[in-house]
């Protein structure tokens, strides 16, 4: 399995003979260092529907064919565009497809597109990727049910570092040791002022205090799982 993580919260996987795409930004992201027009997945997961998570979500799909997997009101907006190739989802609820299955898991945030349409409730992903265990949480705060969702068995957790927005670092690691995943990596940070952080800081504190592995790409870098 090759991950990419493409700065912010953007993430690419590759496994197999599918490709995904979560929450593509990089119209409008300073630390994007890749050509979206590049990308061709074959699914585009969306967590929530702020800019930050969907700027090219449009562009990308119409060029590519790639299935949108979302909740029904970001699969809506997005049909309203022209993009009608989508399977509707929401909290709790898994569905098969031919890669595995995805589960959308709670997330404590907000959710609004970019013209202020409500965009449904915010969510985490949970992927299972040749019977491994992916999770993105999204944007969220820490919550004690992370311990029900690390209960899968996760191959790699992205988690949001940056605060003020999301969980902040000393929230993050409390939700590595409820989620117990194999790999973290560390997402939604340094990408604008007030989510400046310290990854480095955060890698040492998980790979002190609890048996996970902290990976710390750069905008762009692949690694495999």
């Amino acid at each position: 399995m090759e991950v990419t993580w493409y700065g912010h919260a953007t993430a690419g996987i590759r496994s197999g003979e599918h490709e995904f795409l979560i929450d593509p930004f990089f119209s409008g992201n300073p630390v994007a260092v890749t050509d979206p027009e590049t990308l061709s997945p074959d699914y585009i997961i969306v967590t929530h529907g702020h800019a930050d998570h969907v700027a090219d979500v449009e562009d990308i799909g119409k060029r590519s064919g790639a299935q949108l997997i979302s909740c029904p009101e970001i699969c809506g907006w997005f049909a309203a565009k022209g993009l009608d190739n989508a399977h509707e989802m929401n909290i709790g609820g898994y569905a098969g497809f031919p890669f595995g299955r995805v589960k959308f898991t709670p997330a404590f945030h907000s959710s609004s597109l970019p013209d202020g349409t409500y965009g449904g409730m915010p969510m985490g992903v949970l992927l299972e990727l040749d019977g491994r265990n992916v999770y993105h949480a999204g944007d969220t705060a820490l919550f004690s049910d992370m311990e029900l969702i690390g209960a899968a068995g996760l191959e790699l957790a992205f988690l949001p570092i940056g605060g003020n927005f999301t969980m902040g670092p000393e929230e993050a690691l409390d939700a590595v040791r409820l989620l117990r995943p194999k790999t973290v990596v560390p997402i939604h940070y340094d990408t604008f002022p007030p989510i400046r952080q310290d990854a480095e800081a955060f890698r040492r504190l998980v790979e002190e205090q609890t048996d996970a592995r902290c990976l710390v790409p750069e905008p762009g870098a692949t690694f495999s799982i």
